[in-house]
């Protein structure tokens, strides 16, 4: 699902909101989730998941084209983990279409 097909959505089911609205609460959404690991915060919301900064030290890696070695740096990456209530409302239903199972 992308941004604009989460607006689409919203706006549909609840007609109350003009698109305008709706794009405007998502917006408001990542922006505070955005916000919040910015300033180092753990968001988490019930029932979904969990965002927060992960640290990866810095590596040696390998170019894969020309073998050659690459020194990536040390960096904070955004990760999501999902909640209990979430993977098990997904584990409960069909595996989703072109999803392999175990894989």
């Amino acid at each position: 699902m992308t941004r604009s097909e989460l607006v689409l959505l919203l706006a549909q089911r609840f007609p109350q909101l003009v698109q305008k609205d709706a794009e405007l609460a998502v917006a408001v959404i990542i922006e505070s989730i955005h916000t919040a690991l910015l300033q180092g915060n753990r968001v988490e919301i019930r029932g979904f998941g969990s965002f927060g900064m992960n640290y990866r030290p810095s590596r040696q890696a390998r170019n894969p084209k020309t073998g050659a070695p690459v020194r990536v740096p040390a960096k904070w990456v955004p990760a999501f983990k999902t909640g209990k209530e979430l993977r098990e409302r997904v584990m409960a239903t069909a595996t989703p279409q072109g999803v392999a199972p175990g894989g």
